[in-house]
């Protein structure tokens, strides 16, 4: 008689022995190798993100660069909507429609730019009339303290043509465009410039939150609704309230360096007043030049170098004042933006857009820096923009 089978062969030959009690072991270098190719994973991760955002960056430069013509006025008409939404609210809190009450703030807002520039040519156009004969009686008062420089430049002069044994070199001159050309292009393109900024801002003024209310319906989530608009009311709040104190500053800065002109005699007081007050929103640069021109209009005013220096002094001591005092004091310290970061915004957007924008540097560097201290991932860059 056969042997009996046991019973756990009971199944078939090709069944495996299987020990139920064995448990399974993992490699002891698994858990590291599998530790080390997610960070390996990882790090590729960070790179091609840190790359793509470099690409994003350099592309944005570009386009920024290249098209200045379009995307400036852009920029200009939603500055002026910031400065200019909070006035159109309340004219609509007194029943006045929003695109009636646009269309009065933009025509009142054009016809003072108007009445203002044809007011102020008329001094502009005899200052540079006058030009010419205002460098002659400049260098007249300048010539005693020149008289050393000159005497080196002669001396200069002479060593050079006797070290090339009196021969003159031919000299070859490139002539530019003319100078009625320059003029007429460059005033064709800031009229156009003009009208475009006129035409958006009366748009967005009179779209009031039409932009706010389409982001609201686009998002899914209530909780993203409630987040986008009180995100966008902050940042709209604090960039409109930023910009209106800094205009009014500027402003009262205008306002006391006309009263000072007037008062030490200086001619043409509200054209000194006017462009104090606008080139006070070019950093550094804007002082530097309202300094130059104030000397130089001081020496053709008055007649000894002394009293020529009593304007830019003025200009000095009531800047000082503005800067240190009045603007803290104002827009307190969370609105005050870092020096080195005005520097650099200055030199960025003097080179991508000229002196347009380096009118507009400090209004978009605050304006980039409110929007990051209301974004979470944001807010370190906002705190290094910050004093």
């Amino acid at each position: 008689m056969a042997n009996a089978i046991p019973a756990h062969n009971a199944g078939s030959v090709m069944t495996p022995d299987v020990d139920e009690s064995a448990q399974a072991t993992a490699s002891d270098g698994a858990p590291a190798d599998i530790k080390k190719l997610g960070e390996a994973l990882r790090e590729h991760v960070e790179v091609r993100s840190i790359a793509i955002t470099g690409l994003f960056v350099l592309a944005a430069f570009y386009t920024l660069y290249f098209a200045r013509a379009f995307v400036l006025p852009i920029v200009l008409a939603v500055l002026l909507d910031f400065v200019l939404s909070p006035v159109v609210r309340a004219m609509h809190r007194i029943r006045i429609p929003v695109p009636l009450g646009a269309a009065i703030l933009v025509l009142s807002l054009v016809g003072a730019l108007g009445f203002g520039v044809y007011e102020l040519s008329g001094p502009a156009q005899t200052w540079v009339a006058s030009a010419p004969a205002s460098m002659k009686k400049v260098e007249a008062k300048l010539r005693v303290l020149r008289k050393p420089i000159d005497q080196v430049t002669k001396t200069a002069d002479q060593v050079a043509e006797a070290t090339s044994g009196g021969a003159k070199a031919d000299q070859v001159e490139i002539k530019g465009p003319s100078l009625s050309s320059k003029l007429f292009g460059t005033t064709r393109e800031i009229v156009t410039t003009l009208f475009e900024v006129i035409i958006l801002t009366y748009f967005l003024l009179a779209a009031g939150d039409l932009f706010l209310q389409k982001l609201i319906k686009v998002l899914p989530q209530f909780r993203d609704k409630k987040k986008a608009v009180t995100i966008a009311r902050e940042t709209e709040a604090s960039i409109s309230t930023y910009l209106v104190t800094l205009s009014l500053i500027n402003v009262g800065q205008g306002v006391a360096v006309m009263l000072a002109m007037f008062l030490i005699g200086m001619p043409n007081a509200p054209l000194w007043g006017v462009l104090a007050a606008c080139f006070e929103f070019i950093p550094y640069i804007g002082a530097v030049i309202m300094i130059s021109m104030l000397a130089f209009a001081g020496l053709v005013t008055f007649d000894t170098p002394g009293h020529a220096l009593v304007p830019p002094l003025c200009y000095l001591a009531i800047n000082f004042v503005q800067a240190n005092i009045v603007s803290p004091f104002i827009l307190g310290k969370r609105l005050t933006l870092n020096p080195v970061a005005i520097f650099i915004g200055l030199v960025f957007w003097l080179w991508i857009w000229g002196i347009p924008g380096a009118f507009i540097a400090v209004p978009l560097l605050a304006v980039f820096k409110i929007f990051c201290d209301h974004i979470e991932t944001l807010s370190p860059i906002g705190e290094f923009l910050g004093k």
